[in-house]
């Protein structure tokens, strides 16, 4: 009787290890979840996009609240989930567009069991320390993703936990290799360029009036080194962003312009000085944007705008699963011999195609020629 009631003591304290898992996440904390998630908090609204990779059936299912950064930043972009999934609309916002803006309150009241947070972005951060706890102390399991700090790094990472997590290893696996073997069609042939530009990318390009918004070593610059550019802004701007003086730039002419657009048609009218790309963005529009905000004073006077080597790209690229398109279109203009046989518009239909739950139609980058 003794040792029946022995067993059944033992049984009874693994009963949890039954019911979760261990797992590290992209800050190097260790965190059980449940072996079945079922109601999920998102950290940015556009961590949507990653839930179409690994369940494009059904993406919103268990997301019972997430941050409103997407409606706000990418309005076009959330429209298309509206119309496809309009349910999205009754999902709760427990913030808006910064990490200090997430209620902790409301998100625990609509009783997840996992929330997903970026390492980086518009929501909160492993910096957050206090709020984690007091989700933690709510039951509520929190791991860290990342697609925009170290996004070549971590994208695929990001997926495979995602995948593990949420119970589509098979379908994160298969988005990796296919990310894994665009990457690979980027290095193979910046390994035999015969030089780097020097690139001046001018960020969120009509956010402000100020010039020049630009980018430091981390983030886009990143990007930029990976597709086989010099970026101007490393070493003169500390941070992911900041501004260069005019002046400076013009004497310190770059081989490439390349602006992010966040312009889109739902707010062309109003905002008039922003590049225009993504969804809905017809191509004719997207080069007429870009040429409009080249002509701008000091911008028009560059030699690169002058020789035709200035480009436009969808900003929230540098948000997504899918910032592998954008270093090849980048390493395409940047090197265009050597990536001559690289079609990345084939690779964002092929990712589009396997990977979402609907093809986001629209010109996605741009050139002035």
């Amino acid at each position: 009787m003794k040792r029946l009631l022995a067993f059944a003591v033992a049984m009874f304290a693994l009963l949890p290890l039954a019911h979760a898992r261990d797992v590290v996440d992209l800050a190097g904390r260790h965190v059980t979840v449940p072996d079945k998630v079922a109601r999920v908090v998102l950290g940015e609204g556009r961590m949507l996009i990653a839930l179409g990779i690994l369940r494009p059936e059904n993406p919103l299912q268990d997301v019972v609240g997430m941050m409103g950064e997407y409606p706000l930043l990418d309005p076009a972009g959330f429209a298309l989930w509206q119309k496809h999934f309009p349910a999205v609309n009754a999902i709760p916002l427990v913030g808006k567009a910064s990490g200090d803006t997430f209620n902790a309150e409301a998100a625990i009241a609509l009783k997840p069991d996992l929330a997903i947070f970026g390492l980086a972005g518009h929501g909160p951060s492993p910096k957050a320390e206090a709020l984690v706890e007091r989700l933690e102390a709510a039951g509520v399991a929190v791991i860290f993703v990342d697609f925009f700090h170290d996004p070549l790094a971590d994208t695929t990472r990001s997926m495979r936990l995602l995948g593990e997590v949420l119970g589509h290893a098979d379908r994160a696996d298969a988005f990796a290799k296919a990310y894994d073997a665009a990457l690979a069609a980027v290095d193979t042939r910046v390994a035999k360029a015969p030089g780097r530009p020097l690139v001046f990318l001018e960020n969120r390009v009509g956010l402000g009036a100020d010039c020049c918004a630009t980018v430091g070593n981390a983030v886009i610059g990143n990007l930029i080194d990976r597709a086989g550019g010099r970026n101007l802004g490393t070493g003169l701007i500390p941070g992911n962003s900041g501004l260069i003086g005019l002046e400076y730039l013009l004497s310190h002419q770059p081989d490439v312009y390349v602006g992010t657009a966040i312009g889109n048609p739902l707010n062309r009218a109003s905002q008039p000085a922003r590049i225009q790309a993504g969804p809905g963005v017809s191509p004719d529009d997207a080069k007429a944007s870009l040429r409009s905000s080249l002509a701008r004073n000091g911008i028009s006077q560059l030699d690169a705008v002058r020789d035709g080597r200035a480009y436009a790209i969808w900003h929230h690229f540098f948000h997504s699963p899918f910032n592998v398109v954008a270093v090849q279109a980048m390493a395409k203009w940047f090197h265009p011999q050597e990536f001559a046989d690289v079609d990345p518009e084939a690779t964002w239909r092929d990712f589009m195609t396997r990977f979402q739950p609907f093809v986001s139609e629209g010109a996605y980058w741009t050139g002035s020629r």
